[in-house]
This record gives C-alpha cells, sequence and structure tokens, in this order.
C-alpha cells in the first residue's frame, strides 16, 4: 500500500501543478494613476445597442457628468468586462474630459468583491460595462461589492452606460441568457421556453422600474423575444405593467437625471409597454397578448422615462404565437 501511495504522489502533484492558476483581475490603466476628485453633476446613463460604439453618446455621459462640453474638468472612466481585453482604453481616453481609463476584467464573484475592485469603481466617475455575455455579469457581478461600488457612483451624481451585455443588464428586471440567446421565434411559440431566464433585484435605477432591457434589436430581430419576456414579467407576478427599453446596433440611449431619453446614433429605439395579464402565457404554448403600446423613437427622438406617454404609440398583438403585423 506505502509503495501505491508513493509511486501516486508524483502523478497527483503534476496533476495539482497543470490546474489553472486562480483567475485574477486583470487591469489596463490609461493616462493619470491618479485619482481625480471633482463634483459631479449627473447621474446619467448612456445605454448602447451593440455593434459599432456611437461617439456621441459617450461622449455626451461624460459631459453631462463634469457638467460642461468645453471646460477643463476631467474625470475617470473605468470600464467592467468579464473577458477581453483594452479595447475601450484609447478610444474613450481620446474623448475630451478624460483624465483616465481604466478596465477591469473580472472573472469570478471572489475577485468582484476584493476592496482594491471596490476602490477602483468608486472613484470612477463614469462606469461603463462593455459587451460580452449578461450571464457573466450576473454572475461574477451581482451582490458583489462591484455592484454596490457602480450604484455609489451612480448616486453621487455619476454615470453608468453599457452596450449589448452591459446594456442588458441594466433594467430592473434583467434577461440574463444564462441558458442560450432566446430566438423570437422559440419565445412567441413558448415563452417559457429553456432559453428564457431572468435575473432579478440587480441594479434599480430610478427611471427604469419595471423595465428589461434588450440590444442588437432590429438586427436580431428581437421584438418577439421581448414581447414574451414582457408577458412573462406580468404572468409571473413580478408586475402589473412592463417596459421595454430595446435599442438597435450602432445606435445609443442617453439619459439624464430627469429621466429624459434621446436617442443618438443610427437608431431606432423602441419602448414597449405590455399594461394587462397576458391572454395566454403558460409553458409550452404559444403566446397570446393583445395590444403592445410600442413607441419607436428614431435618431434624435426623445422618450420621458420619468413622466412616460399615454400617446404617440402603435398596437401590436401575438395571437397563438403569430404577430398581428411587421412590429417594427
Amino acid at each position: 500500500m506505502r509503495k501505491t501511495i508513493s509511486l501516486l504522489l508524483p502523478l497527483l502533484l503534476a496533476a495539482a501543478l497543470a490546474l489553472p492558476a486562480q483567475a485574477k483581475v486583470t487591469r489596463y490603466l490609461t493616462g493619470n494613476p491618479a485619482d481625480v476628485v471633482v463634483p459631479m453633476a449627473g447621474p446619467a446613463h448612456d445605454f448602447g445597442g451593440g455593434g459599432t460604439d456611437v461617439d456621441a453618446g459617450l461622449q455626451w455621459i461624460i459631459d453631462q457628468v463634469r457638467g460642461c462640453t468645453s471646460c477643463p474638468t476631467r474625470i475617470d472612466v473605468v470600464v467592467l468586462r468579464s473577458s477581453g481585453a483594452d479595447g475601450y482604453n484609447d478610444y474613450i481616453y481620446a474623448m475630451n474630459g478624460v483624465d483616465s481609463v481604466e478596465t477591469l476584467v473580472i472573472t469570478s464573484a471572489k475577485d468582484a468583491n476584493t476592496a482594491a475592485v471596490e476602490t477602483t469603481v468608486r472613484n470612477a466617475e463614469v462606469v461603463f460595462f462593455a459587451g460580452g455575455d449578461q450571464c457573466d455579469y450576473v454572475r461574477f457581478f451581482k451582490g458583489t461589492k462591484v455592484e454596490t461600488a457602480v450604484e455609489s457612483v451612480y448616486a453621487r451624481g455619476g454615470g453608468v452606460g453599457g452596450t449589448s451585455a452591459g446594456l442588458a443588464i441594466q433594467g430592473e428586471f434583467t434577461y440574463d441568457g444564462c441558458t442560450g440567446s432566446a430566438l423570437s421565434s422559440d419565445a412567441l411559440a413558448n415563452p417559457y421556453h429553456r432559453t428564457i431566464t431572468f435575473t432579478y433585484d440587480f441594479f434599480h435605477w430610478a427611471n427604469l422600474g419595471a423595465t428589461i432591457t434588450d440590444s442588437h434589436f432590429v438586427t436580431r430581430d428581437r421584438m418577439g423575444r421581448t414581447l414574451a419576456f414582457l408577458a412573462r414579467q406580468i404572468q409571473d407576478g413580478k408586475t402589473t405593467t412592463a417596459w421595454g427599453l430595446a435599442v438597435n446596433e450602432a445606435t445609443s440611449v442617453e439619459v439624464d437625471k430627469n429621466g429624459h431619453a434621446t436617442v443618438v446614433g443610427n437608431g431606432p429605439a423602441y419602448f414597449i409597454l405590455a399594461d394587462h395579464a397576458p391572454e395566454v402565457c403558460q409553458p409550452g404554448v404559444p403566446l397570446t397578448y393583445s395590444n403592445y403600446k410600442i413607441w419607436k423613437v428614431a435618431a434624435g427622438g426623445t422618450f420621458d422615462l420619468r413622466n412616460r406617454p399615454s400617446n404617440g404609440y402603435y398596437l401590436r398583438s401575438v395571437n397563438n404565437g403569430v404577430l398581428s403585423a411587421d412590429p417594427y
């Protein structure tokens, strides 16, 4: 027996050494490493729909937070991501009013709970979530010091933005994509399809109550799935009315401290209201829901998220999983 153990020990040691090292935060810093302390004039959001980033949206949130467009005030920006590298650093650093850009690549909840990460995020004036996988953001950031640090930035008048997966986590209700990316055809045929899973009690921004967000919207034909997501929130007892904020690629929705949203970039963005219980929303059964209210907002258009309008929409219904007309 002792001989067997002695023979096994080198093998066990080799196996242990072959295990990957524990994940650590990867940092990329561009600009001044010292912390800037300035009064902030926000809060503000910049929500991108994925694809090409909208320069005007990112410059806008920087200017909103520093309270000017041409003053000498400079701020620190932190980019949060769970994959990738420093792709945003030079891009954002070249914008007016930026003192530094630091990207944190965080791949575990343990690393998101470190004091060093918390300090970096809290000291930022703008926090931006890159694209990637929103399931990673839910698993790694929800309930951690990263979450509370981001909330503290916003509470102090800072900016919080994101694109694609970074937009998906911003609503009160989060489609997390943890079991795959839902297709509109699957969601309409079965609003409880295995790819449709939600996360709750993540961020609670003042003007995004009872709201679920989606991106790559027209490009990837995601209207059907968003309609199913909204019906699910009501059917599952999360709310009596549900809103969708959906942004197309190469488009951004800027939201100021008063809840006024402006669409920039190529457009459009959609604001969608489900204001009654679904007629049919059951596992394995096609969705039936009458009269979703849809506001389509082109580039340059606005929408009041704090005092949401009661007119200006068009209606679309889903009957036995089939849309009544082109929803776009």
